[in-house]
């Protein structure tokens, strides 16, 4: 998985791109918000480490960017901060999208852990962008496709991935069609 960095501090950007690397993430770097906002319209990363104070774009302002595009999928944003954060700046910056924050110098399992979060968000908003999307649906027998390519009833894939259930009924147009005798 992607994560763009964005952190203006060399030593800094240095240090995270080789802990998000061992970790087993593609890291794309960017030294300033500036850099970073042109990396999201280019790349389709859905994870944002972003330091607080950066030049030109900062990362709250890099935050509420992306959370003004309507159409881009779930990106979770973890702000970095070397300055001691009080309530209000947590509440800033909660307005602003942030989904976590981490002080600096940072602890690596600390991250790690908020990259685990981080992916599990970002499966769930995938889960859920496809069921109010289109589903894939079978032409002839309206079966839906899932995630592994198998087929199963709507009943089924609703009932596998909501806590939705169904109540069967039927509905005029097919009770005079099904029913002659009941519609009279």
């Amino acid at each position: 998985m992607k994560v763009l960095l964005a952190e203006d501090d060399r030593t800094s950007r240095a240090l995270l791109r080789g802990a998000l690397t061992k970790l087993g993430y593609e890291v794309i770097e960017a030294a300033n918000g500036a850099a970073a906002w042109d990396a999201l319209l280019l790349t389709n990363c859905r994870i944002v480490v972003s330091d607080w104070v950066m030049p030109d774009i900062d990362g709250l302002e890099l935050c509420k960017r992306v959370r003004a595009d309507p159409k881009r999928p779930y990106v979770y944003f973890i702000l970095l901060s070397g300055q001691r954060l009080d309530d209000e700046h947590y509440a800033r910056a909660m307005d602003e999208g942030v989904d976590d924050f981490l002080p600096k110098p940072l602890d690596i399992e600390a991250l790690r852990m908020r990259l685990r979060v981080a992916e599990r968000i970002i499966r769930l908003s995938e889960r859920l962008h496809t069921l109010e999307g289109v589903l894939p649906i079978c032409a002839y027998c309206r079966r839906i496709r899932d995630d592994l390519g198998s087929y199963s009833s709507l009943e089924e894939f609703v009932a596998n991935r909501t806590p939705a259930q169904f109540s069967h009924g039927v509905c005029p147009d097919c009770a005079k069609k099904h029913f002659p005798e009941l519609a009279e």
